[in-house]
């Protein structure tokens, strides 16, 4: 039986910008929040694991998809915790979860919006000794030339994904690659996905995130939401560090290590762009935590 499609809606943030979420399920609403690289339809399996216990809501971040906004320098992530807001008030969602830099979004929006009752976060995007000085000159130098092949090969290397050979490659090796892809994507569309093209541009918001979270850990001993932390046994190990250390920081969280998953677990299966994503049991997760009062 095919799954009904979600309904498209918008939100307007603070300073104008539409964001535009998909919902889908009924009960009480919770919010998916994506890192980089994703859209709401990456989510798409995992909302629909979710439905059956949730309204779940599955916003497109500003700049890509269904929010299209174009990066500037003023951008700061409390940009996105306002666009958060926006969607929180329209939907009366008071539960989040959040992947990688999705994750920095949500648990920075749980210090800054009363209304959020708890969160979810999946490996937040935070390197324990700070982002790499030498990748930010990279990716700043690549983002003012508008090479966008440059910059997602420099967000693989500095987040560490990928196989180890290709981050071992010098940048031009495997920016060939990558530009063939997106030339293949040119001639023949990306189905569902948002092209590489586009997530490129909008890798830019990711990495001023990333950047913002920079010796922040300390800061969430203030949370005082329940807070579950996810992570996966197969995952970078800086982000495996990062939640040892939120878990020792933040009072009220809970900790679960899926064993055999990655950081990718949460994304909709595909043989070709995530053969090892496994939304079913980040699903299973989030209703044993969320559902219980």
């Amino acid at each position: 039986m095919t799954s009904p499609a979600p309904m498209i809606e918008h939100a307007v943030s603070a300073d104008g910008t539409r964001i535009g979420f998909e919902r889908l399920g009924s009960g009480p609403a919770l919010v998916l929040v994506q890192g980089s690289m994703g859209t709401a339809y990456t989510y798409r399996e995992l909302a629909q694991a979710l439905a059956d216990t949730f309204t779940v809501v599955v916003p497109d971040r500003r700049g890509r998809g269904l929010s299209p906004h174009p990066f500037t320098a003023e951008y700061t992530v409390e940009d996105d915790v306002r666009d958060l807001d926006a969607v929180l008030q329209a939907t009366g969602a008071r539960l989040v979860f959040g992947l990688s830099s999705g994750g920095d979004i949500t648990l920075k929006a749980a210090l800054a919006i009363p209304s959020i009752e708890k969160i979810a976060v999946y490996e937040p995007a935070i390197f324990p000794a700070g982002v790499s000085r030498k990748g930010v000159e990279r990716f700043n130098s690549y983002a003012a030339r508008a090479d966008l092949a440059g910059m997602l090969v420099t967000g693989m290397k500095v987040g560490q994904f990928g196989p180890a050979f290709l981050r071992a490659a010098p940048d031009w090796l495997v920016k060939l690659a990558v530009q063939s892809i997106m030339r293949k994507e040119a001639k023949s569309g990306s189905g569902g996905y948002a092209s590489m093209a586009e997530l490129a541009l909008a890798f830019q918001y990711d990495f001023a995130i990333v950047r913002s979270m920079d010796g922040s850990i300390p800061s969430f001993k203030a949370l005082i939401q329940p807070v579950l932390l996810l992570g996966g046994s197969k995952s970078p190990t800086y982000l495996g560090t990062s939640l040892d250390q939120l878990e020792r920081v933040i009072q009220s969280a809970r900790r679960v290590t899926l064993d055999g998953l990655d950081h990718s677990a949460a994304w909709n299966i595909d043989r070709q762009r995530n053969p090892h994503g496994n939304p079913k049991v980040v699903a299973e997760q989030l209703k044993d935590f969320f559902a219980t009062p």
